[in-house]
């Protein structure tokens, strides 16, 4: 017979009628799964995966947007940014996977507006023209001269859903994590030229 294990379970408790502590000790020769929390592992592997801000492409920080002019909002995608993104955490002889990916993007611009989107949004080419774009954009209608450094302050926030599971079957539950990203954006207006 081979080498094995002794496992040690310890519990405390006061009771309530004279306030004495009261210490039970179990021993036994497998792990106690049970005292292993799915959840809290779902978060360390979440933890592990570095999710990080939008990676945002549009509005860029060199760009001057005008009044008036619908304006493209972006980001690229990367597991650590947008997802999918997958990792393990195991303790207590069970292992849980857990799954993020973003569901929404919510960009606050600057103005005392907020836009909403539940995808990237879609790059813009010159092809386009001046129109709106077709999932995730904004419409400027004053300057940024009033803003501090002549520019909007914005901050890119994105919802990321969790599902994990416990490897195997079993539990399985959700986690929601946000992160975020700030932006500036150059906004002026169209100068007409008299002859």
């Amino acid at each position: 017979m081979g080498d094995g294990a002794v496992y040690r379970k310890e519990c405390s408790w006061i009771e309530s009628v004279n306030g004495n502590i009261v210490t039970t000790t179990e021993w036994s020769n497998t792990p106690d799964a049970v005292s292993v929390d799915p959840a809290v592992l779902a978060q360390q592997a979440v933890d592990s995966m570095l999710l990080a801000g939008p990676s945002i492409i549009s509005p860029r920080a060199a760009g001057t947007y005008t009044v008036g002019v619908p304006l493209w909002l972006w980001v690229s995608q990367s597991p650590t940014t947008w997802g999918p993104n997958t990792a393990s955490a195991s303790a207590g002889g069970i292992t849980v996977t857990a799954t993020a990916k973003v569901s929404s993007v919510a960009w606050n611009m600057g103005d005392d507006s907020t836009v909403t989107c539940s995808g990237p949004g879609t790059p813009y080419n010159a092809a386009r023209g001046m129109t709106p774009s077709p999932d995730c954009g904004h419409l400027y209608r004053s300057t940024s001269a009033s803003p501090p450094g002549g520019k909007y302050q914005g901050t890119a926030t994105t919802t990321w859903n969790v599902d994990w599971a416990v490897s195997g079957g079993g539990q399985t539950g959700q986690l929601t994590e946000v992160r975020q990203s700030p932006f500036t954006v150059s906004v002026g207006e169209v100068q007409v030229v008299g002859e």
